[in-house]
């Protein structure tokens, strides 16, 4: 008991001298990644790269077990824009199916892949879907509003329950940060975001905020110890959430990650935004609340 207050009283001591000068670094990141994503938008007149789902395009399932590395070499000069994905049976480990996507046209598609597997497709080896263009924008569109509509609503709420400006905002601000952060890393690896991409970034809007709520109420509501030890009470019980969640996911990544192309591009963003969200909460808002605290005190 007695070392953790000495160890409590080191890190307090520590964080008194230094916690404004720690906002330069979330600050300087933040700074890079706008500038990125301008470039980003500059140049491809999007904020993200997007699949077939998001673009409209033909779908190709080919079941059974093909030489996925002979299909690629094949489709780089038949169908340069094509993509190749496997399918596996999860205990077994065995290919399944083969998924082709391309904005090509889907007789050119079907004929092409035929014309590799030297057998006509039909219902029983194959499935194909085709999604047109106008309704891929359609629906890109709509879930831009709900992330947008999600965010504005969240702020709202914050807003409501805190009833302070630089509290608020701050809380407000981390979970943009955590947004902007994981898709500018996404946009770097070049990750082609499908619907499921934005449901993911939807779900990080929830898992972002939890904390610094957390964070933002045990400052500002709670009198009981030292700003310190209200700060180090939240990142016990915080840091804890958060980890649990994000080892939840890499652990579900690395199972799903062969079997379903879905499930793997939410984990991936998701695990990221977890891993921005620690940075932000304990780097960003957390000092600026010890400001905004330290201050209303002497005021």
């Amino acid at each position: 008991m007695e070392e953790n207050k000495i160890t409590l009283s080191k890190l307090g001591s520590f964080h008194n001298k230094h916690y404004k000068t720690l906002l330069l670094i979330p600050l300087i990141l933040t700074i890079f990644c706008l500038a990125y994503m301008f470039f980003f938008y500059s140049k491809n007149n999007d904020f993200i790269y997007k699949d077939i789902s998001l673009t409209g395009g033909s779908v190709l399932t080919v079941y059974g077990n093909t030489d996925v590395t002979k299909l690629k070499t094949f489709l780089e000069t038949e169908i340069p824009d094509a993509s190749v994905k496997e399918i596996y049976d999860i205990l077994t480990r065995e290919q399944k199916a083969v998924i082709i996507e391309t904005q090509s046209d889907k007789n050119q598609l079907k004929k092409t892949i035929e014309d590799y597997l030297g057998y006509e497709l039909n219902e029983e080896n194959s499935s194909f879907e085709f999604t047109g263009s106008g309704l891929s924008k359609s629906f890109y569109n709509q879930l831009l509003i709900a992330l947008v509509v999600s965010f504005v609503l969240m702020s709202l709420v914050v807003f409501i329950i805190f009833r302070s400006f630089i509290p608020s905002f701050a809380v407000i601000s981390c979970v943009f940060m955590d947004i902007l952060m994981t898709l500018t890393l996404v946009n770097i690896l070049g990750l082609e975001l499908s619907s499921a991409g934005i449901v993911a970034f939807l779900m990080l809007v929830g898992y972002s905020v939890d904390t610094d709520i957390l964070l933002t109420n045990k400052l500002l509501k709670r009198k009981d110890g030292s700003v310190n030890e209200r700060i180090f009470g939240a990142f016990k019980t915080g840091i804890t959430m958060t980890l649990t969640s994000l080892l939840a996911v890499l652990v579900t990544l690395i199972i799903v990650q062969s079997y379903s192309s879905i499930l793997n591009q939410i984990f991936i963003i998701l695990s990221i935004g977890l891993f921005f969200d620690i940075f932000n909460t304990w780097g960003t808002n957390v000092s600026v609340l010890k400001w905004y605290v330290e201050r209303k005190n002497k005021q």
